[in-house]
């Protein structure tokens, strides 16, 4: 089999798209060494992160000369059995379609988008959606939500988790924090926050429950630090910031690499997820990977993916963010129960698995397009991910 893969996320710091793309290729590698593998990239420093033995092929980094042109010619040369898109196929798209769509806020929620994102997905994702022989997503929720909002057949939509990359494990507080300190100049007991500086992950309602536990428990010695990098939307979050009165104990990292980010999980005391949509919620897991206590949104898939695992909230109630905070901070023998529980949750979420079932749905598709059946390749694929 010949499988292509758009991995041109790879190397452009697009946080989660990335991360699922490179990490699903390195458990292609690791599980079928029998098929033919083609990654699509647009930067120059990419291919370092393709498996050696798959071929790397180079596609224009502006959207319009990848879609519009660029990745269909590369398709109609290369001829692959089907082609593994994330949102939006080219075009002319020559190959069968497996679309990856990991939540569908643009068109639930599309306030928290630039209209032109907004309306390019309209247009392109549902033209992908309709012609994909099968979607991916990441969650339950997300799954209900594209059959809901494109009316798609459901035997259509498989459900594939994401993962946790094994650079995530659990640190001694007392080993990261010199790290943190030495390499972002903060040393004092902390709370994280991951995502992107965007209206859905809710950072300026963190930040109001971040002063408001202050005002109620000044004791606390405690700093707010924000990883993730800037968006149309991060000047509304770092004015916030600025207006607190705990302006001096906010702190933004901007992007960071996963070492960097691992030493910055495994030094807090707590991490929170405010987000009020998300189609699956990767840095819960991560979190968890690392042997640190989790409070998250209870809404759309992050009550999901925590699933009791960590201390929910409505990310719309300042009181309710507040009290999570406090009863992990306060209460040593909840924070420790958390992340007991959070450390057994993540060991559920390998990559391996997740290739292993994204392959066994390359399989039936190209061996449905082939008139063979595909039961025997599927079945042993999955097998290898048990091993």
């Amino acid at each position: 089999m010949r499988f292509s893969i758009d991995a041109h996320a790879i190397g452009r710091n697009l946080t989660g798209n990335e991360v699922y793309v490179r990490n699903l290729l390195q458990g292609f590698a690791s599980l079928d060494r029998d098929s033919e593998f083609i990654a699509y990239v647009s930067e120059p420093g990419a291919a370092s992160a393709i498996p050696e033995r798959f071929t790397r092929k180079q596609v224009s980094p502006n959207p319009f000369l990848r879609l519009g042109w660029d990745l269909s010619r590369r398709l109609r040369e290369d001829r692959p059995d089907l082609v593994h898109v994330q949102y939006t196929a080219p075009l002319r798209c020559p190959s069968p379609i497996v679309v990856s769509v990991h939540d569908v806020s643009y068109l639930e929620h599309p306030e928290y988008f630039r209209a032109a994102r907004v309306l390019q997905l309209k247009v392109t994702a549902r033209r992908t959606v309709q012609r994909a022989e099968r979607i991916l997503t990441p969650s339950e929720f997300s799954a209900r939500q594209i059959q809901r909002v494109y009316g798609v057949n459901p035997d259509k939509i498989t459900v594939v988790p994401n993962a946790v990359s094994g650079v995530f494990r659990p640190i001694p507080r007392e080993h990261a924090r010199p790290q943190v300190a030495a390499r972002f100049g903060f040393a004092s007991p902390y709370l994280l926050m991951v995502g992107d500086l965007q209206p859905r992950k809710n950072q300026v309602g963190l930040i109001a429950a971040f002063e408001a536990l202050l005002r109620e428990r000044p004791e606390l010695p405690h700093h707010l630090v924000l990883t993730g990098q800037d968006s149309w939307f991060a000047e509304r979050v770092h004015a916030a910031a600025a207006r607190s009165p705990f302006a001096s104990r906010i702190h933004f990292t901007g992007f960071v690499r996963d070492e960097d980010l691992l030493q910055l999980y495994a030094g807090c005391d707590v991490f929170v997820f405010p987000s009020f949509y998300e189609g699956f919620g990767l840095p819960i897991i991560e979190a968890m990977a690392c042997g640190r206590a989790v409070a998250c949104s209870n809404r759309t898939a992050t009550a999901e993916v925590a699933d009791g695992a960590g201390i929910t909230f409505d990310p719309a109630s300042l009181a309710e963010m507040v009290r999570a905070l406090r009863d992990l901070l306060v209460e040593s023998e909840l924070r420790t129960r958390m992340e007991r529980l959070g450390l057994q949750r993540a060991h559920g979420f390998q990559w391996k698995d997740a290739a292993a079932k994204t392959l066994a749905v390359y399989y039936e598709v190209a061996e449905k397009r082939r008139g063979a059946p595909s039961p025997r390749v599927s079945v042993a694929i999955a097998g290898r991910a048990r091993e």
